[in-house]
């Protein structure tokens, strides 16, 4: 395979990864699993006894129309196939993606990944942080007529809303697609499933400590459009002190991790910078689970790179990991822990209520303006 590889794309490592958006070994492995799993990527005669087009054609074809957002007749001169099989190609290709990858890199937090975020929250100043959250919106080009009343949002034009967490690593941990335009970032929560698996009781604890305070449950970063809940900290839009300025621009900084990983999950894509030319909603998310599952391995794989590097044996804490499946394709990746169930609708309304307590939101942002100030604040005014 490898030699095959390198006789039909003669590429060097750097622009392998510049051309294809992710090294060589991510690639093979991905071509490697869907010529296993699935029969239209194996290599067959046609009804002349001629060899049709390889597996490695066919992904190369897909990445380029996800990479480049090309048309798809736009490889028939760098890859000899027609512009019907370019977009079957892509079309198996993103259904191939989401079912073999999806449990691996659209998961919950598992107990090394709730360490890793733990640690890099609170070497940032933010114990318990667990990602920022945000929404980003895919204009929808070739919107049916009869829905476009109902997906103009912005400007006007169709758009579909996608609700993501990510963290400092760019890797996104929760991925929301298909919610119409109109609706805005609070109406996107309620529909969304993320705080799923804690309302039900299959989300493993979450225990760090705060200005002598201990609380149970992580948080996300939000901008100021999200409700006042414990499971959210935005930022103080009006600073009175230095301690609230303080607080205001580390928080504001940090939750740029989403609006980062939003903005190389566009470069890295193109196809979901440009409008959306597929009529089809699921074909849609499809696509844009597709290119989240790389964005996601790409991260993997390039991870040990980035300037904040993690070390298990410096952080210590006990969790419990939790089991995952993937359900129906077309919807919205929800993971479930069969083993770990709510005994009835009092334990899932007192989560609910947790999740939800203003109380515990305006403590938690006291603790962590007084966190910040004495990590940050007090050391820079004792060294100048």
């Amino acid at each position: 395979m490898e030699r095959l590889l390198c006789r039909q794309c003669p590429l060097p490592p750097r622009l392998f990864r510049r051309r294809f958006r992710m090294q060589k070994h991510v690639f093979l492995r991905i071509v490697d699993v869907l010529i296993n799993k699935n029969t239209f990527f194996q290599q067959r005669p046609d009804a002349t006894g001629r060899l049709g087009a390889s597996a490695l054609l066919k992904c190369t074809a897909a990445i380029r129309l996800l990479a480049y957002a090309t048309s798809a007749d736009s490889v028939d001169d760098y890859l000899k196939i027609s512009g019907s099989l370019a977009r079957d190609s892509l079309q198996h290709f993103v259904e191939g993606v989401v079912a073999e990858f999806g449990d691996e890199y659209l998961r919950r937090p598992n107990e090394t990944d709730l360490t890793r975020l733990l640690y890099a929250g609170e070497e940032r100043g933010f114990p318990g942080m667990m990602g920022s959250i945000d929404c980003m919106h895919w204009r929808w080009k070739n919107c049916p007529l009869q829905f476009k009343g109902l997906y103009s949002g912005r400007a006007g034009k169709p758009t579909l809303v996608l609700e993501a967490i990510a963290s400092y690593d760019l890797w996104i941990w929760h991925a929301f697609f298909g919610t119409p335009g109109r609706c805005n970032d609070i109406n996107v929560l309620d529909r969304s499933p993320i705080f799923n698996d804690v309302f039900e009781g299959r989300a493993p604890p979450v225990n760090y400590v705060i200005n002598g305070h201990q609380y149970d449950m992580g948080y996300y970063l939000t901008d100021g459009i999200y409700p006042q809940w414990a499971a959210f900290i935005p930022t103080i839009s009006l600073p009175l002190n230095e301690k609230e300025s303080l607080f205001a621009q580390k928080q504001e900084s940090k939750r740029k991790d989403v609006e980062r990983a939003f903005g190389v999950l566009q470069a890295r894509f193109a196809i979901i910078r440009q409008p959306a030319l597929a009529r089809d909603k699921y074909m849609l998310g499809k696509i844009m689970f597709a290119c989240i599952i790389i964005h996601n391995m790409i991260t993997e794989d390039e991870r040990d790179s980035y300037s904040l590097r993690f070390d298990p044996h410096d952080y210590d804490q006990d969790f419990r990991p939790s089991s995952s499946r993937r359900q129906n394709a077309d919807e919205p990746f929800i993971y479930h822990n069969s083993d770990n169930r709510i005994g009835n609708l009092q334990t899932f309304m007192n989560n609910r209520d947790r999740v939800r307590d203003q109380a515990m939101h305006r403590r938690l942002k006291l603790d962590l303006v007084e966190n910040i100030w004495l990590k940050f604040g007090l050391n820079n005014e004792q060294t100048s």
